[in-house]
């Protein structure tokens, strides 16, 4: 049965889910990644930002960030080390207006978006061997929705993939986050995406207002009035339904792990999917009773739980 609880358990000081969610920002000391930057066009007249770290290697594994997450955070370049350690080159993907500089379209990224990594995938390719996906919550989001549309049609390069503290479904996730013990969580999300719709209605006055934006509180108002009409919906209910991956888990054919902390303080009932998992031998679903959201931290050793775990999967199946 491809479920199960694996050992981690969080070091005795940091048993809260807050402190293992915050802590890795705030007081992980690790080295930046020796990027090498590259630009690529899209479709549609704009561009995304790709870092790749290399080794050599014709074994790549495609890092995607969590929501206004960029190629910098600790949880990027932690899991940059350690597949460059182990033989692996490595990209880290910036979404759409992440990587330092705004993009130049209207739209920008969303927990569904998939266009864009499969820009990506067609990028690197031709130069590899095999492909691996790692995507962290919102990253995690678009990587299982990305495996789960293409189905039996998925480029044979791809071999295997895994999402850590993945929003399943997005519905319960933002009602989740709208709770009085995320209130922290939540300013900051609304703040730094505040910020990037001020650059954004510089460019496009007539497309963006930010008359009573202060007002905006949660997900369900910011993706109302922003996500879903930006990017095609009716509203944010529409953008939930159609973008939640769950019900995109049972057309998985490659080998794809999915790290859900019990204790993640983003996620609702919705992003444990055992039903899923025991549905479908391709997909392995892993629920530590701790770990936070994107925490995972360990003392022992310069990695992290999560690193050593999603390293293993993928080189089992590399």
């Amino acid at each position: 049965m491809p479920v199960s609880k694996p050992d981690y358990t969080a070091p005795a000081l940091l048993r809260n889910r807050h402190l293992l969610t915050i802590f890795p920002s705030l007081f992980r000391k690790i080295q930046p990644a020796r990027y090498t930057r590259i630009r690529i066009p899209t479709a549609d007249n704009d561009f995304i930002d790709l870092d790749f770290s290399k080794t050599g290697s014709r074994k790549l594994v495609i890092i995607l960030h969590g929501l206004e997450g960029n190629s910098k955070r600790q949880y990027v370049t932690g899991m940059v080390h350690i597949f460059n350690e182990g033989g692996y080159d490595t990209v880290s993907m910036n979404f759409r207006g992440c990587s330092g500089e705004i993009n130049n379209a209207l739209r920008f990224y969303h927990s569904g978006e998939t266009g864009d990594l499969q820009t990506v995938i067609e990028y690197v390719q031709k130069d590899y061997e095999s492909l691996h996906i790692i995507g962290f919550s919102l990253g995690g989001s678009v990587t299982l929705k990305y495996i789960g549309e293409q189905g039996a049609s998925i480029p044979a390069s791809i071999k295997s993939a895994v999402g850590i503290s993945v929003p399943l479904d997005l519905k319960d996730s933002s009602s989740e986050l709208e709770k009085r013990h995320n209130v922290i969580y939540m300013k900051r999300f609304i703040r730094s995406l505040g910020e990037k719709l001020q650059t954004k209605a510089h460019k496009y006055p007539e497309k963006i207002s930010l008359s009573g934006f202060s007002s905006i509180r949660n997900f369900r108002q910011f993706d109302d009035r922003y996500t879903a009409p930006i990017h095609g919906f009716k509203d944010a209910e529409e953008y939930w339904a159609k973008n939640s991956s769950k019900q995109f888990l049972p057309r998985i054919v490659i080998p794809t792990l999915i790290i859900n902390a019990l204790d993640d303080p983003f996620l609702g009932e919705g992003s444990y999917p055992y039903a899923e998992a025991e549905a479908n031998p391709n997909l392995h679903l892993e629920t530590p009773a701790t770990g936070g959201h994107v925490g995972f931290v360990t003392f022992s050793g310069k990695h992290y739980w999560s690193e050593r775990r999603a390293f293993q999967f993928i080189h089992d199946h590399s």
